[in-house]
Protein backbone atom coordinates (compact mmCIF):
# COMPACT_ATOMS: atom_id res chain seq x y z
CA UNK A 1 0.00 0.00 0.00
CA UNK A 2 1.30 3.43 -0.84
CA UNK A 3 2.22 5.77 2.02
CA UNK A 4 0.16 8.96 1.82
CA UNK A 5 2.12 12.18 2.18
CA UNK A 6 0.51 14.97 4.18
CA UNK A 7 1.05 18.24 2.35
CA UNK A 8 -0.74 20.65 0.06
CA UNK A 9 2.16 22.03 -1.93
CA UNK A 10 1.89 22.46 -5.68
CA UNK A 11 2.29 19.25 -7.57
CA UNK A 12 1.45 17.12 -4.54
CA UNK A 13 0.87 13.50 -5.56
CA UNK A 14 -2.68 12.16 -5.78
CA UNK A 15 -3.87 10.45 -2.64
CA UNK A 16 -6.17 7.57 -1.91
CA UNK A 17 -9.32 8.34 0.04
CA UNK A 18 -9.76 6.05 3.02
CA UNK A 19 -13.28 4.96 3.89
CA UNK A 20 -15.00 5.69 7.15
CA UNK A 21 -15.42 2.87 9.65
CA UNK A 22 -18.72 1.05 9.82
CA UNK A 23 -20.19 3.69 12.17
CA UNK A 24 -19.64 6.51 9.68
CA UNK A 25 -22.37 7.77 7.30
CA UNK A 26 -19.64 8.45 4.72
CA UNK A 27 -18.59 4.84 4.38
CA UNK A 28 -18.22 3.62 0.79
CA UNK A 29 -19.87 0.35 -0.20
CA UNK A 30 -17.78 -0.15 -3.35
CA UNK A 31 -15.62 -3.33 -3.32
CA UNK A 32 -11.87 -2.97 -3.60
CA UNK A 33 -10.31 -3.77 -6.97
CA UNK A 34 -8.13 -6.90 -7.19
CA UNK A 35 -4.97 -4.82 -7.76
CA UNK A 36 -5.32 -3.12 -4.41
CA UNK A 37 -6.37 -6.30 -2.62
CA UNK A 38 -3.27 -8.05 -3.89
CA UNK A 39 -0.87 -5.26 -2.96
CA UNK A 40 1.31 -5.63 0.17
CA UNK A 41 -0.10 -3.62 3.06
CA UNK A 42 0.50 -2.60 6.64
CA UNK A 43 -1.58 -4.13 9.44
CA UNK A 44 -5.05 -2.56 9.61
CA UNK A 45 -8.06 -2.79 11.87
CA UNK A 46 -10.85 -4.97 10.57
CA UNK A 47 -13.16 -2.16 9.43
CA UNK A 48 -11.12 0.52 7.54
CA UNK A 49 -10.12 -0.19 3.97
CA UNK A 50 -8.99 1.74 0.91
CA UNK A 51 -11.44 3.10 -1.61
CA UNK A 52 -11.18 2.52 -5.34
CA UNK A 53 -11.77 6.25 -5.89
CA UNK A 54 -8.81 8.63 -6.01
CA UNK A 55 -9.33 12.30 -5.20
CA UNK A 56 -7.48 15.01 -7.09
CA UNK A 57 -7.37 18.60 -5.91
CA UNK A 58 -5.73 21.16 -3.66
CA UNK A 59 -8.54 21.50 -1.15
CA UNK A 60 -9.42 24.61 0.84
CA UNK A 61 -11.20 24.25 4.15
CA UNK A 62 -13.97 26.68 5.17
CA UNK A 63 -12.68 29.98 6.52
CA UNK A 64 -12.85 29.65 10.33
CA UNK A 65 -14.93 32.17 12.25
CA UNK A 66 -15.55 32.43 15.99
CA UNK A 67 -18.85 30.99 17.17
CA UNK A 68 -21.21 33.70 18.47
CA UNK A 69 -21.98 33.47 22.20
CA UNK A 70 -25.66 32.97 22.98
CA UNK A 71 -26.91 35.21 25.78
CA UNK A 72 -29.69 32.97 27.24
CA UNK A 73 -31.83 36.00 28.02
CA UNK A 74 -35.11 35.39 29.84
CA UNK A 75 -37.75 34.05 27.44
CA UNK A 76 -35.24 33.29 24.67
CA UNK A 77 -35.57 29.99 22.78
CA UNK A 78 -32.02 28.93 23.70
CA UNK A 79 -32.74 29.45 27.40
CA UNK A 80 -35.95 27.41 27.26
CA UNK A 81 -34.17 24.63 25.40
CA UNK A 82 -31.25 24.50 27.84
CA UNK A 83 -33.51 24.58 30.91
CA UNK A 84 -35.44 21.63 29.49
CA UNK A 85 -32.25 19.65 28.89
CA UNK A 86 -30.95 20.46 32.38
CA UNK A 87 -34.08 19.00 33.96
CA UNK A 88 -33.86 15.88 31.81
CA UNK A 89 -30.19 15.23 32.56
CA UNK A 90 -30.54 15.99 36.28
CA UNK A 91 -33.13 13.23 36.44
CA UNK A 92 -30.88 10.69 34.72
CA UNK A 93 -28.37 8.29 36.23
CA UNK A 94 -25.60 7.66 33.70
CA UNK A 95 -23.23 4.68 33.69
CA UNK A 96 -20.13 5.96 31.85
CA UNK A 97 -17.82 3.30 30.38
CA UNK A 98 -14.29 3.41 29.10
CA UNK A 99 -14.12 3.54 25.31
CA UNK A 100 -11.27 1.47 23.91
CA UNK A 101 -10.93 0.71 20.23
CA UNK A 102 -14.47 1.96 19.70
CA UNK A 103 -15.93 -0.48 22.25
CA UNK A 104 -17.49 0.35 25.60
CA UNK A 105 -15.63 -1.29 28.46
CA UNK A 106 -16.90 -1.37 32.03
CA UNK A 107 -14.91 -2.26 35.11
CA UNK A 108 -15.78 -3.13 38.69
CA UNK A 109 -13.82 -0.11 39.90
CA UNK A 110 -16.38 2.71 39.74
CA UNK A 111 -16.77 6.22 41.12
CA UNK A 112 -19.74 8.51 41.44
CA UNK A 113 -20.33 11.73 39.50
CA UNK A 114 -22.05 14.42 41.58
CA UNK A 115 -23.20 18.01 41.35
CA UNK A 116 -20.67 20.20 43.19
CA UNK A 117 -23.45 22.67 44.09
CA UNK A 118 -25.56 19.80 45.48
CA UNK A 119 -23.09 17.05 46.29
CA UNK A 120 -25.79 14.68 47.52
CA UNK A 121 -27.18 14.53 43.98
CA UNK A 122 -25.52 11.67 42.11
CA UNK A 123 -25.54 12.06 38.34
CA UNK A 124 -24.20 8.58 37.74
CA UNK A 125 -21.09 6.47 37.92
CA UNK A 126 -18.07 5.92 35.71
CA UNK A 127 -15.70 3.01 35.28
CA UNK A 128 -12.05 3.56 36.10
CA UNK A 129 -9.27 2.14 33.97
CA UNK A 130 -6.49 0.03 35.41
CA UNK A 131 -3.26 -1.27 33.91
CA UNK A 132 -5.01 -3.96 31.84
CA UNK A 133 -7.37 -1.45 30.23
CA UNK A 134 -4.52 0.97 29.59
CA UNK A 135 -2.60 -1.73 27.76
CA UNK A 136 -5.69 -2.52 25.69
CA UNK A 137 -5.99 1.16 24.79
CA UNK A 138 -2.33 1.40 23.77
CA UNK A 139 -2.75 -1.61 21.50
CA UNK A 140 -5.97 -0.16 20.07
CA UNK A 141 -4.21 3.14 19.32
CA UNK A 142 -1.31 1.26 17.75
CA UNK A 143 -3.66 -0.82 15.61
CA UNK A 144 -5.62 2.20 14.39
CA UNK A 145 -2.55 4.31 13.67
CA UNK A 146 -1.66 3.23 10.14
CA UNK A 147 -5.14 3.68 8.70
CA UNK A 148 -5.65 6.99 10.45
CA UNK A 149 -2.27 8.41 9.44
CA UNK A 150 -2.84 7.31 5.84
CA UNK A 151 -6.27 8.94 5.66
CA UNK A 152 -6.04 12.08 3.47
CA UNK A 153 -5.87 15.19 5.60
CA UNK A 154 -9.03 16.68 4.15
CA UNK A 155 -10.99 13.60 5.21
CA UNK A 156 -9.71 13.93 8.77
CA UNK A 157 -10.59 17.62 8.64
CA UNK A 158 -14.15 16.78 7.63
CA UNK A 159 -14.64 14.73 10.79
CA UNK A 160 -13.73 17.61 13.09
CA UNK A 161 -15.63 20.16 11.03
CA UNK A 162 -18.66 17.92 11.38
CA UNK A 163 -18.04 17.64 15.13
CA UNK A 164 -18.02 21.44 15.36
CA UNK A 165 -21.39 21.57 13.59
CA UNK A 166 -22.85 18.86 15.83
CA UNK A 167 -21.74 20.87 18.87
CA UNK A 168 -23.08 24.06 17.35
CA UNK A 169 -26.46 22.42 16.81
CA UNK A 170 -27.97 19.21 18.20
CA UNK A 171 -25.35 18.51 20.88
CA UNK A 172 -25.02 22.05 22.28
CA UNK A 173 -27.57 21.72 25.08
CA UNK A 174 -26.28 18.32 26.17
CA UNK A 175 -22.64 19.41 26.42
CA UNK A 176 -23.53 22.69 28.11
CA UNK A 177 -25.91 21.01 30.55
CA UNK A 178 -23.38 18.32 31.47
CA UNK A 179 -20.79 21.04 32.11
CA UNK A 180 -23.21 22.96 34.30
CA UNK A 181 -24.36 19.95 36.31
CA UNK A 182 -21.05 18.15 36.86
CA UNK A 183 -18.67 21.14 36.90
CA UNK A 184 -20.96 23.81 38.42
CA UNK A 185 -20.61 26.35 35.62
CA UNK A 186 -23.27 28.97 35.01
CA UNK A 187 -25.03 28.93 31.65
CA UNK A 188 -22.79 31.77 30.44
CA UNK A 189 -19.56 30.12 31.57
CA UNK A 190 -20.63 26.81 30.03
CA UNK A 191 -21.61 28.52 26.78
CA UNK A 192 -18.33 30.38 26.27
CA UNK A 193 -16.35 27.25 27.18
CA UNK A 194 -18.06 23.99 26.34
CA UNK A 195 -19.80 25.27 23.22
CA UNK A 196 -18.12 28.31 21.67
CA UNK A 197 -14.47 27.72 22.49
CA UNK A 198 -14.52 24.06 21.50
CA UNK A 199 -16.32 24.87 18.24
CA UNK A 200 -13.59 27.44 17.64
CA UNK A 201 -10.81 24.96 18.44
CA UNK A 202 -12.07 22.51 15.85
CA UNK A 203 -12.72 25.12 13.16
CA UNK A 204 -9.45 26.99 13.59
CA UNK A 205 -7.27 23.91 14.13
CA UNK A 206 -8.50 22.56 10.80
CA UNK A 207 -7.39 25.83 9.23
CA UNK A 208 -4.02 25.65 10.99
CA UNK A 209 -3.59 22.07 9.77
CA UNK A 210 -4.15 23.21 6.20
CA UNK A 211 -1.72 26.08 6.70
CA UNK A 212 0.87 23.74 8.19
CA UNK A 213 0.62 21.23 5.36
CA UNK A 214 0.92 24.03 2.79
CA UNK A 215 4.30 25.05 4.24
CA UNK A 216 6.73 23.83 1.57
CA UNK A 217 10.39 24.58 0.74
CA UNK A 218 11.77 26.18 -2.40
CA UNK A 219 13.16 24.01 -5.18
CA UNK A 220 16.24 24.80 -7.25
CA UNK A 221 16.45 24.09 -10.97
CA UNK A 222 16.37 20.40 -11.81
CA UNK A 223 14.96 19.23 -8.46
CA UNK A 224 11.78 19.13 -6.40
CA UNK A 225 11.93 19.67 -2.64
CA UNK A 226 8.98 18.62 -0.52
CA UNK A 227 8.15 18.66 3.16
CA UNK A 228 5.97 15.89 4.50
CA UNK A 229 4.32 16.67 7.84
CA UNK A 230 4.13 13.20 9.34
CA UNK A 231 2.37 12.33 12.59
CA UNK A 232 4.58 11.37 15.51
CA UNK A 233 6.01 7.87 15.63
CA UNK A 234 3.90 6.50 18.47
CA UNK A 235 0.80 7.51 20.45
CA UNK A 236 -0.07 10.75 22.28
CA UNK A 237 -1.32 10.83 25.87
CA UNK A 238 -3.82 13.64 26.56
CA UNK A 239 -4.40 14.53 30.21
CA UNK A 240 -7.25 17.02 30.55
CA UNK A 241 -8.50 19.26 33.38
CA UNK A 242 -11.94 19.68 34.96
CA UNK A 243 -12.24 23.41 34.54
CA UNK A 244 -12.64 23.74 30.76
CA UNK A 245 -14.67 21.30 28.70
CA UNK A 246 -13.17 22.93 25.62
CA UNK A 247 -9.63 22.08 26.74
CA UNK A 248 -10.77 18.53 27.42
CA UNK A 249 -12.00 18.33 23.84
CA UNK A 250 -8.98 20.05 22.33
CA UNK A 251 -6.10 18.18 23.96
CA UNK A 252 -6.76 14.76 22.37
CA UNK A 253 -8.16 16.09 19.08
CA UNK A 254 -5.41 18.55 18.12
CA UNK A 255 -2.83 15.72 17.84
CA UNK A 256 -5.41 13.39 16.30
CA UNK A 257 -6.27 15.91 13.61
CA UNK A 258 -2.76 15.65 12.10
CA UNK A 259 -2.76 11.85 12.11
CA UNK A 260 -1.84 10.77 15.64
CA UNK A 261 -3.76 8.29 17.75
CA UNK A 262 -4.38 9.15 21.39
CA UNK A 263 -5.16 7.97 24.87
CA UNK A 264 -7.38 10.46 26.72
CA UNK A 265 -7.49 10.61 30.51
CA UNK A 266 -10.20 13.07 31.55
CA UNK A 267 -10.27 14.67 34.99
CA UNK A 268 -12.27 12.61 37.45
CA UNK A 269 -14.51 15.60 38.24
CA UNK A 270 -15.57 16.29 34.64
CA UNK A 271 -16.20 12.81 33.25
CA UNK A 272 -19.83 13.45 32.31
CA UNK A 273 -19.27 16.26 29.79
CA UNK A 274 -16.11 14.58 28.47
CA UNK A 275 -17.97 11.32 27.88
CA UNK A 276 -20.59 13.14 25.82
CA UNK A 277 -17.81 14.79 23.82
CA UNK A 278 -16.44 11.34 23.04
CA UNK A 279 -19.85 10.11 21.90
CA UNK A 280 -20.26 13.21 19.74
CA UNK A 281 -16.90 12.58 18.08
CA UNK A 282 -18.01 9.05 17.30
CA UNK A 283 -21.15 10.44 15.69
CA UNK A 284 -18.96 12.77 13.64
CA UNK A 285 -17.24 9.71 12.16
CA UNK A 286 -14.08 9.38 14.25
CA UNK A 287 -12.73 5.86 13.57
CA UNK A 288 -12.41 3.35 16.38
CA UNK A 289 -9.13 3.49 18.28
CA UNK A 290 -8.08 6.96 17.16
CA UNK A 291 -9.00 8.38 20.58
CA UNK A 292 -9.39 6.02 23.52
CA UNK A 293 -11.31 7.32 26.54
CA UNK A 294 -9.76 6.28 29.86
CA UNK A 295 -11.20 7.79 33.05
CA UNK A 296 -9.28 6.76 36.16
CA UNK A 297 -6.76 7.86 38.73
CA UNK A 298 -3.60 9.60 37.64
CA UNK A 299 -1.31 6.79 38.79
CA UNK A 300 -3.42 3.87 37.56
CA UNK A 301 -3.67 5.34 34.07
CA UNK A 302 -0.51 7.42 33.88
CA UNK A 303 2.10 4.98 35.20
CA UNK A 304 1.63 2.27 32.54
CA UNK A 305 1.37 4.92 29.82
CA UNK A 306 4.67 6.53 30.79
CA UNK A 307 6.29 3.11 30.94
CA UNK A 308 5.44 2.26 27.32
CA UNK A 309 8.24 2.71 24.77
CA UNK A 310 5.73 3.89 22.11
CA UNK A 311 4.84 7.08 23.99
CA UNK A 312 5.36 9.91 21.50
CA UNK A 313 3.92 12.90 23.29
CA UNK A 314 2.06 14.34 26.26
CA UNK A 315 -0.65 16.99 25.84
CA UNK A 316 -1.38 18.22 29.34
CA UNK A 317 -3.33 20.83 31.25
CA UNK A 318 -3.25 20.63 35.03
CA UNK A 319 -1.11 21.38 38.03
CA UNK A 320 2.53 22.41 37.83
CA UNK A 321 3.56 19.69 40.27
CA UNK A 322 1.95 16.89 38.26
CA UNK A 323 3.49 18.09 34.99
CA UNK A 324 6.91 18.39 36.58
CA UNK A 325 6.51 14.84 37.90
CA UNK A 326 5.66 13.58 34.41
CA UNK A 327 8.66 15.42 32.96
CA UNK A 328 10.94 13.92 35.61
CA UNK A 329 9.64 10.39 35.03
CA UNK A 330 10.14 10.67 31.28
CA UNK A 331 13.59 12.17 31.75
CA UNK A 332 14.67 9.37 34.07
CA UNK A 333 13.77 6.72 31.51
CA UNK A 334 14.40 8.64 28.32
CA UNK A 335 16.61 5.92 26.81
CA UNK A 336 13.78 3.39 26.77
CA UNK A 337 11.50 5.32 24.39
CA UNK A 338 11.43 4.83 20.64
CA UNK A 339 11.69 8.62 20.27
CA UNK A 340 11.98 11.70 22.44
CA UNK A 341 8.39 12.32 23.63
CA UNK A 342 6.99 15.75 22.92
CA UNK A 343 5.97 17.45 26.17
CA UNK A 344 3.33 20.15 25.84
CA UNK A 345 1.85 21.47 29.07
CA UNK A 346 -0.22 24.36 30.36
CA UNK A 347 0.00 24.36 34.14
CA UNK A 348 -0.52 26.77 37.05
CA UNK A 349 -0.86 30.50 37.38
CA UNK A 350 -0.86 33.31 39.91
CA UNK A 351 -2.31 35.85 37.55
CA UNK A 352 -2.16 39.56 38.25
CA UNK A 353 -4.02 42.79 37.65
CA UNK A 354 -1.78 45.84 37.99
CA UNK A 355 -3.28 49.32 38.15
CA UNK A 356 -1.57 52.64 37.49
CA UNK A 357 -3.09 55.66 39.20
CA UNK A 358 -4.37 56.87 35.83
CA UNK A 359 -6.64 53.83 35.56
CA UNK A 360 -10.40 54.30 35.18
CA UNK A 361 -11.74 52.91 38.50
CA UNK A 362 -15.03 51.40 37.37
CA UNK A 363 -13.48 49.43 34.52
CA UNK A 364 -10.77 48.23 36.90
CA UNK A 365 -13.32 47.14 39.51
CA UNK A 366 -15.40 45.21 36.94
CA UNK A 367 -12.27 43.48 35.66
CA UNK A 368 -11.36 42.41 39.20
CA UNK A 369 -14.82 41.01 39.90
CA UNK A 370 -15.16 39.18 36.61
CA UNK A 371 -11.52 38.14 36.41
CA UNK A 372 -11.34 36.79 39.96
CA UNK A 373 -14.82 35.37 40.60
CA UNK A 374 -16.29 34.01 37.36
CA UNK A 375 -16.44 30.21 37.57
CA UNK A 376 -15.42 30.58 41.21
CA UNK A 377 -11.88 31.58 40.25
CA UNK A 378 -11.24 28.07 38.94
CA UNK A 379 -9.55 29.26 35.77
CA UNK A 380 -5.83 29.00 35.26
CA UNK A 381 -6.10 32.58 33.96
CA UNK A 382 -8.17 33.93 36.88
CA UNK A 383 -7.04 37.12 38.58
CA UNK A 384 -5.69 36.07 41.96
CA UNK A 385 -3.37 38.97 42.91
CA UNK A 386 -3.76 42.68 42.34
CA UNK A 387 -1.53 45.73 42.76
CA UNK A 388 -3.56 48.89 43.40
CA UNK A 389 -2.15 52.39 44.02
CA UNK A 390 -3.04 53.82 47.43
CA UNK A 391 -4.72 56.86 45.88
CA UNK A 392 -7.32 54.55 44.24
CA UNK A 393 -7.71 51.73 46.72
CA UNK A 394 -10.61 52.95 48.86
CA UNK A 395 -12.64 53.87 45.78
CA UNK A 396 -11.91 50.60 43.99
CA UNK A 397 -12.54 48.54 47.13
CA UNK A 398 -15.95 50.15 47.62
CA UNK A 399 -16.89 49.48 43.98
CA UNK A 400 -15.79 45.83 44.18
CA UNK A 401 -17.61 45.34 47.49
CA UNK A 402 -20.80 46.78 46.02
CA UNK A 403 -20.67 44.38 43.06
CA UNK A 404 -19.78 41.36 45.21
CA UNK A 405 -22.76 42.08 47.46
CA UNK A 406 -25.00 41.66 44.41
CA UNK A 407 -23.44 38.38 43.22
CA UNK A 408 -25.70 35.40 43.82
CA UNK A 409 -23.92 32.26 45.02
CA UNK A 410 -25.74 28.96 44.55
CA UNK A 411 -27.22 26.42 42.16
CA UNK A 412 -26.12 27.12 38.58
CA UNK A 413 -29.43 25.78 37.27
CA UNK A 414 -30.88 29.01 38.65
CA UNK A 415 -29.96 31.41 35.85
CA UNK A 416 -29.65 34.33 38.27
CA UNK A 417 -26.59 32.69 39.85
CA UNK A 418 -23.19 34.27 39.19
CA UNK A 419 -20.99 32.04 41.41
CA UNK A 420 -21.41 28.27 41.62
CA UNK A 421 -19.61 25.77 43.82
CA UNK A 422 -16.00 24.65 43.95
CA UNK A 423 -15.39 21.39 42.16
CA UNK A 424 -14.95 19.06 45.15
CA UNK A 425 -14.31 18.67 48.87
CA UNK A 426 -10.55 18.91 48.48
CA UNK A 427 -10.77 22.29 46.74
CA UNK A 428 -13.22 23.52 49.35
CA UNK A 429 -10.88 22.51 52.18
CA UNK A 430 -7.94 24.27 50.51
CA UNK A 431 -9.82 27.56 50.12
CA UNK A 432 -11.36 27.38 53.58
CA UNK A 433 -7.89 26.85 55.01
CA UNK A 434 -6.52 29.87 53.14
CA UNK A 435 -9.37 32.11 54.33
CA UNK A 436 -9.09 30.85 57.92
CA UNK A 437 -5.35 31.52 57.76
CA UNK A 438 -5.89 35.05 56.47
CA UNK A 439 -8.39 35.80 59.24
CA UNK A 440 -5.84 34.70 61.84
CA UNK A 441 -2.93 36.55 60.23
CA UNK A 442 -2.05 39.99 61.57
CA UNK A 443 -0.36 40.82 58.24
CA UNK A 444 -3.56 40.13 56.29
CA UNK A 445 -7.13 41.39 56.39
CA UNK A 446 -10.24 39.89 54.84
CA UNK A 447 -11.87 43.07 53.50
CA UNK A 448 -14.65 41.48 51.42
CA UNK A 449 -16.44 38.14 51.79
CA UNK A 450 -14.90 35.18 53.56
CA UNK A 451 -18.05 33.07 54.01
CA UNK A 452 -17.83 29.32 53.32
CA UNK A 453 -20.40 26.52 53.55
CA UNK A 454 -20.22 22.92 52.32
CA UNK A 455 -23.44 21.61 53.87
CA UNK A 456 -25.22 21.40 50.50
CA UNK A 457 -22.57 22.36 47.95
CA UNK A 458 -18.91 23.35 48.07
CA UNK A 459 -19.60 27.07 48.33
CA UNK A 460 -16.92 29.69 48.96
CA UNK A 461 -18.15 33.26 48.58
CA UNK A 462 -16.05 35.78 46.64
CA UNK A 463 -13.31 36.94 49.00
CA UNK A 464 -10.80 39.80 48.88
CA UNK A 465 -7.80 39.81 51.22
CA UNK A 466 -5.50 42.80 51.64
CA UNK A 467 -1.89 42.06 52.62
CA UNK A 468 0.88 44.34 53.82
CA UNK A 469 3.73 42.22 52.46
CA UNK A 470 3.96 41.98 48.64
CA UNK A 471 5.75 38.65 49.11
CA UNK A 472 2.99 37.23 51.33
CA UNK A 473 2.15 33.60 50.62
CA UNK A 474 -1.29 34.64 49.36
CA UNK A 475 0.47 36.66 46.65
CA UNK A 476 2.52 33.65 45.59
CA UNK A 477 0.52 30.43 46.01
CA UNK A 478 -2.04 29.30 43.45
CA UNK A 479 -5.31 28.57 45.29
CA UNK A 480 -7.69 28.04 42.35
CA UNK A 481 -10.73 29.57 43.96
CA UNK A 482 -12.63 32.86 44.42
CA UNK A 483 -9.96 34.56 46.53
CA UNK A 484 -8.28 37.76 45.32
CA UNK A 485 -5.28 39.08 47.24
CA UNK A 486 -4.51 42.80 47.00
CA UNK A 487 -1.29 44.67 47.72
CA UNK A 488 -1.72 48.44 47.99
CA UNK A 489 1.40 50.33 46.88
CA UNK A 490 2.41 53.97 47.17
CA UNK A 491 1.77 55.77 43.89
CA UNK A 492 5.35 57.02 43.57
CA UNK A 493 6.64 53.42 43.76
CA UNK A 494 5.10 52.36 40.46
CA UNK A 495 8.35 51.22 38.85
CA UNK A 496 9.52 49.43 41.98
CA UNK A 497 6.18 47.64 42.34
CA UNK A 498 6.24 46.54 38.71
CA UNK A 499 9.50 44.76 39.50
CA UNK A 500 7.87 43.15 42.56
CA UNK A 501 5.05 41.88 40.38
CA UNK A 502 7.53 40.46 37.89
CA UNK A 503 9.57 38.59 40.52
CA UNK A 504 7.04 37.56 43.18
CA UNK A 505 5.49 34.53 41.48
CA UNK A 506 7.05 31.48 39.85
CA UNK A 507 4.24 31.54 37.30
CA UNK A 508 3.88 33.50 34.08
CA UNK A 509 0.49 32.75 32.56
CA UNK A 510 -1.76 35.83 32.36
CA UNK A 511 -1.65 39.40 33.59
CA UNK A 512 -3.19 42.79 32.98
CA UNK A 513 -2.24 46.46 33.22
CA UNK A 514 -4.86 49.19 33.74
CA UNK A 515 -4.06 52.82 32.99
CA UNK A 516 -4.81 55.75 30.72
CA UNK A 517 -1.30 57.22 30.87
CA UNK A 518 0.25 55.65 27.77
CA UNK A 519 3.83 56.05 28.96
CA UNK A 520 2.98 54.22 32.17
CA UNK A 521 1.24 51.46 30.22
CA UNK A 522 4.27 51.12 27.97
CA UNK A 523 6.51 50.91 31.02
CA UNK A 524 4.41 48.03 32.37
CA UNK A 525 4.41 46.23 29.04
CA UNK A 526 8.21 46.29 29.07
CA UNK A 527 8.73 45.54 32.78
CA UNK A 528 6.28 42.60 32.74
CA UNK A 529 7.39 41.20 29.39
CA UNK A 530 8.18 37.74 30.78
CA UNK A 531 5.60 37.75 33.60
CA UNK A 532 2.70 36.60 31.42
CA UNK A 533 2.27 34.70 28.17
CA UNK A 534 -1.13 36.35 27.69
CA UNK A 535 -1.01 40.05 28.57
CA UNK A 536 -4.01 42.35 28.64
CA UNK A 537 -4.22 46.15 28.53
CA UNK A 538 -7.30 47.60 30.23
CA UNK A 539 -9.06 44.23 30.31
CA UNK A 540 -9.38 41.31 32.70
CA UNK A 541 -6.75 38.56 32.34
CA UNK A 542 -9.29 35.87 31.39
CA UNK A 543 -11.31 35.04 28.31
CA UNK A 544 -8.76 34.27 25.58
CA UNK A 545 -10.50 33.56 22.27
CA UNK A 546 -9.24 30.98 19.76
CA UNK A 547 -7.83 32.70 16.69
CA UNK A 548 -7.54 36.00 18.55
CA UNK A 549 -5.40 35.44 21.66
CA UNK A 550 -3.44 32.15 21.42
CA UNK A 551 -3.20 30.89 24.99
CA UNK A 552 -0.25 29.75 27.11
CA UNK A 553 2.45 30.89 29.50
CA UNK A 554 6.01 30.10 30.50
CA UNK A 555 8.07 29.78 33.68
CA UNK A 556 6.13 27.40 35.95
CA UNK A 557 2.98 27.97 33.88
CA UNK A 558 3.93 25.65 31.05
CA UNK A 559 5.69 25.22 27.75
CA UNK A 560 3.83 28.15 26.11
CA UNK A 561 2.87 26.21 22.99
CA UNK A 562 -0.21 28.36 22.53
CA UNK A 563 -3.35 26.25 22.35
CA UNK A 564 -5.55 27.29 19.47
CA UNK A 565 -2.73 28.28 17.16
CA UNK A 566 -0.44 26.94 14.46
CA UNK A 567 2.34 26.80 17.09
CA UNK A 568 0.51 24.07 18.99
CA UNK A 569 -0.30 22.03 15.89
CA UNK A 570 3.38 22.10 14.92
CA UNK A 571 4.23 20.09 18.04
CA UNK A 572 2.23 17.10 16.83
CA UNK A 573 3.98 16.54 13.51
CA UNK A 574 7.41 15.18 12.66
CA UNK A 575 8.49 16.69 9.32
CA UNK A 576 10.34 14.72 6.66
CA UNK A 577 12.25 16.58 3.95
CA UNK A 578 12.32 14.93 0.52
CA UNK A 579 14.56 15.99 -2.35
CA UNK A 580 14.05 14.52 -5.82
CA UNK A 581 16.71 15.12 -8.49
CA UNK A 582 15.26 14.64 -11.96
CA UNK A 583 18.52 14.06 -13.86
CA UNK A 584 21.21 12.73 -11.49
CA UNK A 585 24.88 13.57 -12.28
CA UNK A 586 26.87 10.85 -14.03
CA UNK A 587 30.40 12.00 -13.18
CA UNK A 588 31.75 12.12 -9.63
CA UNK A 589 34.31 14.83 -10.49
CA UNK A 590 33.78 18.52 -9.66
CA UNK A 591 35.21 21.28 -11.90
CA UNK A 592 37.88 22.21 -9.35
CA UNK A 593 39.48 18.79 -9.88
CA UNK A 594 40.34 19.57 -13.53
Amino acid sequence: MMALEQGTGKGAPPVLTANRPLTSPLRSTEPLPPAILAAPRLPYPASPCLSSIMTHGTFKTPLPVNEPVRDYAPGSPERQSLEKRLKEMAAETVDVPLIIGGKEVRTENKREMVMPHNHAHVLGTYSQAGEAEVQQAIEAADEAKAAWADMPWEERAAIFLKASELLRGPWRDTINAATMLNQSKTCHQAEIDAACELIDFWRFNVGYMEQLYAEQPQSAEGMWNRLEHRPLDGFVFAITPFNFTSIAGNLPTAPAMVGNTCLWKPASTSVLSNYYLMKMLEEAGLPAGVINFLPGSGAQVGDPVLADRRLAGIHFTGSTGVFQGIWKTIGNQIAQYDQYPRLVGETGGKDFVFAHNSAEPQGLAVALVRGAFEFQGQKCSAASRAYIPSSMWEDVKARVAGMVAELKVGDVCDFSTFVGALIDASSFAKLKGAIDGAQADSAAEVVIGGEVDDSVGYFVHPTVVQVQDPKHDLMRTELFGPLLTVYVYEDERYEETLELCNNTSEYALTGAIFGIDRAAVRQAVDALRFAAGNFYINDKPTGAVVGQQPFGGSRASGTNDKAGSLLNMLRWVSPRTMKETFVPPTDYRYPYLD
